[in-house]
Parts: C-alpha cells; sequence; structure tokens
C-alpha cells in the first residue's frame, strides 16, 4: 500500500488506532435501531464507526461526504487496511 498526504499524521509513531471490541456497531444505524450491517469503518479523524459499502447505508462514506475526513480504516478485528476517499485507494 502506498501513503498519501492525508494519512501524515495517522503514520505518526505516537498515534494509535482504536482496535474494535466485541459490542461495536454502526453508530448511525445503532441510531435508526437496525442491527444489520456487513462490515464496519473506523474514521481516523474523529473515530466514527460507520457501516461499509456493502451495508444497505453506507454510512462510512455519508460520514466522509458530510465531514470531508479524508481516511477511514477497516474496524474488522485483525484488519488494518485503510482507505482515502478523497485519493481513492488504499493507503
Amino acid at each position: 500500500m502506498m501513503s498519501c498526504a492525508h494519512t501524515t499524521s495517522f503514520d505518526a509513531p505516537s498515534f494509535s488506532f482504536p482496535e474494535p471490541g466485541p459490542d461495536a456497531v454502526c453508530e448511525d444505524c445503532a441510531a435508526l435501531g437496525e442491527t444489520v450491517w456487513a462490515h464496519l469503518r473506523i474514521c481516523l479523524t474523529c473515530g466514527h464507526v460507520g457501516c461499509c459499502d456493502s451495508s444497505p447505508h453506507k454510512h462510512a462514506t455519508v460520514h466522509h461526504k458530510e465531514s470531508g475526513h479524508p481516511v477511514m480504516r477497516s474496524y474488522e478485528p485483525g484488519e488494518s487496511w485503510r482507505w482515502c476517499y478523497v485519493d481513492r485507494r488504499l493507503v
């Protein structure tokens, strides 16, 4: 994976990524009373947890569009890949 300008602050040694817990949920689906989504993603700017684009509501992408926060990371156990919405690539 290549880095991009939007990942600079997340590549610092002092930045720690939160790990998903057993009760991790899509915050937006939970607010709607829904409990089904495909996979979770976490915003690396603010920590918002949303569902992926394979889920009906695509809340991680909605969060990016509303907030402008550029990078999210998989919030699935054992996964650490990141996606930059601005550059449209894995970083």
